[in-house]
């Protein structure tokens, strides 16, 4: 028997219907059920088949476990491995490499030092930073938010100079990122599960949150709607998430990337809706049971994204070419 766990917090919704979801299709060989944790062994895993991870970005003890849990042969989705190292400057950088359209951007030293620092530890770090130049590429208004954050935490609209100095002041040792705005007549929310299944939503974000996605207006240009498909596809691909939700906001006709390091996103029916939500369930439901199936004991059955096996393929091929001419 293989079994598929989904590991959550307080959320009911989604993991229930999961669940549900998987179990309703009467597989002799695979269950679904919520994970259980008790004493997690070095080297040893609990069994699992496949995990979806819906909580460990809050609880550090749940990420060491999944990564304990994938060492020892279970598909996490996502990653834990890529998820601790990703952030969404890099992603923003990856996206900018990709060829897909980002606000322009620039990262910030911490406010504050970090703890245990001292200024000669940042002797390689020009201060003051130039201003005035960052302010010129950046525009106004713009945007501030933490390099590595998530759910609009620590998030600041500023029109001004004298705004960005008051609020840089309140972000204490977190790093930020400064970014554009991108003044948009459309925006879309799209689900993207195992790089393949892709779910576009025209989203309002300036609605409150449980009417975000009723959109006036009619349906969006099939035109348009196909290019945002592709980027998703092509971001997702690249991170190696197999769950995620990528923003995209559009401004003169062309879709930019604003958000898409979202691996355990709102999937609640309250806010995304019914349609919605029975298309998540359903897709994630489908997704785990095909990990299910691939699945090797004791192998890697992650999903590592084109960046990272793009990057071994060529240092592969480079030693591969080194070790022949050594043998010539």
């Amino acid at each position: 028997m293989k079994r598929i766990g989904i590991l959550h917090g307080m959320e009911r919704s989604f993991p229930e219907a999961f669940v549900k979801e998987v179990n309703k299709k009467g597989l002799k060989d695979i269950k679904a059920e919520p994970v259980m944790v008790d004493m997690v062994q070095q080297g040893v895993g609990d069994g699992y088949a496949v995990i979806i991870d819906r909580i460990s970005q809050d609880v550090p003890f749940y990420r060491a476990y999944l990564k304990n849990a994938a060492i020892s042969g279970t598909a996490v989705i996502n990653n834990p491995f890529w998820w601790s190292a990703d952030e969404k400057f890099f992603n923003n950088a990856l996206a900018v490499k990709l060829g897909v359209p980002v606000p322009k951007t620039v990262i910030l030293p911490s406010h504050e030092r970090p703890t245990d620092t001292h200024d000669s530890s940042f002797s390689n770090l020009k201060f003051p930073l130039s201003w005035e130049k960052i302010f010129e590429y950046i525009g106004w208004p713009a945007y501030m938010k933490p390099h590595a954050g998530g759910g609009w935490k620590s998030v600041y609209k500023l029109n001004s100079m004298d705004d960005f100095f008051s609020a840089y002041k309140e972000t204490g040792q977190l790093v930020m990122m400064l970014q554009e705005e991108i003044i948009f007549t459309e925006y879309f929310r799209c689900y993207c599960l195992g790089g393949k299944y892709v779910r576009v939503m025209q989203y309002e974000p300036r609605n409150p949150h449980h009417l975000r996605y009723v959109v006036n207006g009619g349906p969006a240009q099939a035109k348009l709607v196909k290019k945002v498909h592709d980027y998703v596809l092509d971001l997702c691909n690249a991170l190696g998430y197999d769950f995620n939700t990528v923003e995209m906001a559009v401004r003169d006709g062309v879709p930019y990337a604003i958000d898409f390091c979202n691996p355990a996103p709102d999937a609640d029916v309250k806010s995304v809706g019914q349609e919605n939500f029975d298309w998540v369930v359903e897709h994630a439901s489908k997704l785990a049971i095909e990990r299910a199936k691939a699945h090797q004991p004791e192998q890697d059955n992650l999903t590592w994204g084109t960046f990272v096996q793009n990057s071994v393929a060529a240092k592969t091929k480079s030693a591969a070419k080194k070790t022949t001419k050594t043998k010539e």
